[in-house]
């Protein structure tokens, strides 16, 4: 018969699934239960095919109205035209189709690295797992901010909480527990024992066993309504997208007036029609939105081997904005290798030698020589503490490893460290639990910062609490003398304790104090415990900054960015390490307290804003309005974050930045790029790609728009000269074939620019056109044309060779067009200055194209296609003198220019 998971007991729960609470699965079992229910995955759209995304290549508007040119001049016997024309149609097509597909790989791969994983005792052993590889019956370790991978039961819970408004749309969150729900008909909402897949923890500790993944989840039974996605589009594709609109408009006036013009000269009515759809075609930039996309999946995918996995695809323009990087401390701009230096007490003080080697179990050697506040102080760091050590048996990523290779330390790297030294006088919690059993956790939070646990010792029960010194501290009532004396805890001695650990945070430290007390066995296990505390004893860690953030930090400078450091340690800490890495410079260097801000009215708060770079002992909602206070004073602000109350400020900032190691679900899925190794320098990193990006981006358009304008207007002015017409439609498809192609879409991976952090951010409501990019368009785009015209009409008046002319005309146009793809390279310098050969994929599609274009020139049968003829040598000297001058004036300037470069730069 069958029994709702909510009914069952912990055996009954173990029985059914065949696993031990405190083993796990095997991976074999897990692999063969795989096998039986699938992946832990919402069943999803059906995906396109690949021959649906070819057809749809020939969807739109100007493809079909050239695809029905190629029937009528098929029905009028001009079969090598519509072949021609067919053959371009059809490879442009294929051209999309390639670019259309890279950029559906790069968002799945992107879609793949930031996958939620689990963490699940498999085979005695925590490791961390894809939560799509769960099955039912594996046991997982939940804690605050993680989401629910799966439906599961709870079997331990310490002070749990979990937020069910995605499932039931109860605002709050809802208390949890393990035991037992007798009533078989409980409503979803009221199935305390259960988690179900997509809520979040948002207080508290849990151990749960799996019962139910994928479509069996009770997501999973209304998942049809949340597999709809509308792929979103940056405010630079809409903006493009609007363009595009006022192009086709201006593009089609006047190619109807190049066909009226010369159907009024007595040119044959058909051949203008098709050169007018040829010349539409041609010049109206119909897949710059798209091909937009491709370079922002690419640039994406290259910002993910760089580390910085983007989540919402507007940030990577929104990076090349950013003027405040609002950082975390631990973790991001240090290594999170937390080992403890110093331990003081009131009497004593014990520096820990830097190389921490784990002692044997069972060597207590140095446990019997130390004093009793000692012992006291080091037992509750190791009691008070969550951190695993074990001997390292398998891999888990983002889990600190401590000095020892056979040893590995799963949990916390501060609990990590408070363990490690504990064994170095021979105390475990391992055996200090034989005689002790946990009964009870208050368990961390960013508000509280302090931790506490309850031990069952015999007939009495013990509270050990750590945390901030400050926090601690103010519950302490009492004190341990040298001779393990418990002693009123005087004013003056708080004081003395409080000078104590900020001169240890003066050293860049980080200080935790301990304490404990008896309790009685009756007492309820609440925050209301912590009080009367015994003072043990003062922890000093050292978490080094990481190598390479100083030189992140002075980048950033340079790029006109500032940094501001934002953390939960001691003031004194953060100001040494924020010195220590370039934060803050010389003497100086303001630190805010949380406490200080809440003090602070609106306008002191502004004002101190513009100068403090250091904030100390702050809370999550410090941060959110540390980012709004920022913004309001029109700064673009990137913030960074890890823990389920964070999300709001990273929400809130114009990017918000979440930890891939040790940051929550709910930080991740607020923000719009993820750092997979926690690292300052790659938000570094990811702004310079951003602009890099960016850059691209406005070279690719540059160069479109500038030979497209060069296009039509050799078109409109020979037809208002009276000329014959100077290009084919044929040809002119194949200018857009050749140019619009390769060398267009290589400009879209061009290498960053070496000075590129060297300039100030733009500013976040700049046209794509500004900073003068639409003067170069149009200069570019008169002079492609003129030239073209220029070349055209010398060769027509003076040979009277149509057919030349017009050969001449057509490889003059792409030689323009290949010459002014070199000077897109850079904004800043001219072509020869950015380096030629630094983007080799560039020189390789000019390679490509100029040979194409050669072999149109030279091979008989495409000569009759596309109506060329042979050209001579000093026909090529002609057209590369009057489309390549200003690369021999940029060669002949070089020598003087005011721009010093490298010899190598050329090459490079």
């Amino acid at each position: 018969m069958y029994k709702p998971f909510y009914t069952l007991s912990t055996q009954e729960l173990e029985d059914k699934f065949k696993v031990s609470i405190h083993i796990g699965l095997t991976n074999e079992e897990v692999a063969r239960r795989r096998e039986k229910y699938g992946e832990n995955r919402l069943s999803e759209e059906r995906k396109r095919s690949w021959w649906m995304g070819f057809a749809e290549q020939f969807q739109d508007f100007m493809v079909l109205v050239l695809l029905g040119a190629t029937l009528i001049s098929a029905f009028l016997g001009e079969y090598t035209d519509a072949v021609t024309i067919l053959v371009i149609v059809l490879v442009n097509a294929i051209l999309g189709f390639v670019q259309e597909y890279r950029a559906e790989q790069s968002m799945r791969s992107l879609r793949e690295l930031s996958s939620p994983t689990a963490r699940v005792l498999r085979h005695g052993n925590r490791t961390e797992v894809l939560s799509v590889e769960l099955v039912p019956g594996d046991v997982i370790l939940l804690e605050a901010g993680d989401k629910v991978p799966a439906d599961a039961r709870i079997v331990e819970d310490v002070d749990l909480f979990a937020d069910e408004s995605p499932l039931t749309g109860e605002s709050m969150p809802v208390h949890k527990h393990s035991r037992i729900i007798t009533d078989e008909k409980t409503p979803l909402g009221d199935q305390a024992n259960m988690l179900h897949a997509g809520t979040v923890i948002t207080k508290g500790r849990a151990v749960a066993v799996v019962c139910a993944t994928g479509m069996q989840t009770s997501v999973g039974r209304i998942a049809g309504m949340i597999q709809h996605h509308t792929a979103e589009k940056t405010p630079l594709e809409v903006r493009l997208q609007e363009l595009g609109k006022y192009l086709v408009a201006i593009c089609f006036a006047i190619c109807a007036l190049v066909v009226a013009i010369g159907v009024w000269r007595g040119e044959e009515i058909f051949l203008m029609c098709m050169a007018g759809i040829s010349l539409a075609v041609a010049a109206i930039p119909e897949g710059l939105p798209a091909i937009v996309t491709v370079v922002l999946a690419l640039g994406m995918q290259k910002m993910m081997r760089r580390k910085a996995i983007i989540r919402k695809l507007p940030a990577v323009e929104t990076l090349g904005c950013v003027t405040v990087i609002c950082s975390d401390k631990t973790g991001t701009l240090t290594q999170n290798k937390m080992t403890v230096r110093e331990i003081v007490t009131l009497s004593e003080r014990y520096e820990v030698a830097e190389e921490q080697m784990l002692r044997c179990e069972h060597d207590t050697v140095e446990n019997s020589v130390i004093s009793d506040i000692l012992r006291n102080a080091l037992e509750t760091a190791v009691l008070c503490n969550n951190a695993v050590i074990r001997k390292r048996d398998i891999t888990i990523g983002g889990h600190w490893r401590s000095r020892q290779e056979s040893v590995v330390v799963d949990g916390d790297p501060t609990e990590g460290a408070l363990t490690i030294v504990g064994t170095r006088w021979g105390i475990w919690r391992e055996q200090l639990e034989q005689s002790m059993v946990r009964v009870g956790e208050i368990a961390f939070t960013s508000e509280r910062k302090r931790m506490s646990v309850v031990y069952e010792k015999e007939k009495e029960r013990i509270l050990y609490t750590k945390g901030a010194p400050d926090r601690v501290l103010e519950l302490c009532g009492y004190y341990l003398d040298e001779n393990g004396v418990v002693r009123a805890l005087s004013p003056q001695l708080k004081r003395d304790i409080e000078a104590r650990y900020e001169e240890m945070a003066s050293r860049s430290l980080r200080v935790l104090a301990t304490s404990y007390r008896i309790v009685k066995r009756n007492e309820t296990i609440t925050e209301a415990m912590e009080r009367q505390l015994i003072f043990t004893g003062l922890f000093g860690m050292m978490d080094p900054p990481r190598p390479e953030a100083s030189t992140a930090i002075r980048t950033c400078r340079e790029a006109g960015v500032r940094t501001i450091m934002i953390t939960g340690d001691h003031p004194s800490t953060a100001l040494a390490i924020a010195k220590e890495i370039g934060i803050c410079q010389g003497d100086g260097g303001n630190v805010l307290t949380g406490r200080q801000i809440d003090s602070m009215t609106e306008q002191d708060f502004s004002r101190a804003i513009r100068t403090v770079s250091v904030y100390a002992r702050v809370a999550p909602e410090h941060k959110l309005k540390i980012v709004r206070a920022l913004k309001q004073q029109g700064e673009i602000v990137a913030m960074t974050g890890d823990g389920v109350n964070d999300a709001p400020a990273i929400r809130e900032a114009n990017v918000g930045i979440a930890m891939g190691k040790s940051g929550t679900d709910v930080a991740r899925e607020a923000s719009a790029m993820v750092l997979s190794d926690d690292n300052f320098a790659t938000i570094t990193a990811a702004i310079e790609e951003g602009r890099g990006i960016y850059d691209n981006i406005r070279k690719f358009i540059r160069y479109l728009l500038a030979c497209n304008t060069g296009e039509v207007l050799t078109m409109f002015l020979t037809s208002l000269l009276g000329m014959p017409l100077p290009l084919l439609p044929v040809q002119i498809l194949w200018v857009n074939l050749v140019t619009d192609g390769l060398p267009a879409m290589a400009l879209g991976i061009d290498p960053n620019e070496k000075d590129s952090m060297k300039r100030p951010p733009r500013k976040p409501n700049e046209g794509v056109f500004s900073r003068g990019l639409s003067r170069k368009i149009v200069f570019r785009g008169i002079q492609i044309g003129v030239t073209t015209v220029a070349v055209f009409g010398a060769v027509y008046y003076m040979t009277g060779d149509l057919i030349k002319a017009r050969t001449m005309a057509l490889t003059t146009l792409v030689m323009c067009q290949m010459f002014h793809v070199l000077d897109c390279r850079s904004e800043y310098c001219n072509a020869l200055e950015a380096g030629i050969f630094r983007n080799r994929f560039l020189i390789w599609a000019m390679a490509t194209s100029i040979m194409m274009h050669i072999a149109v020139i030279y091979v008989p049968f495409l000569q009759e296609i596309f109506s060329t003829v042979s050209l001579a040598i000093e026909d090529w000297g002609i057209i590369l003198l009057v489309s390549g001058w200003q690369m021999l004036f940029y060669v002949m300037k070089l020598p003087f220019s005011k721009r010093k470069i490298a010899r190598t730069s050329f090459y490079q």
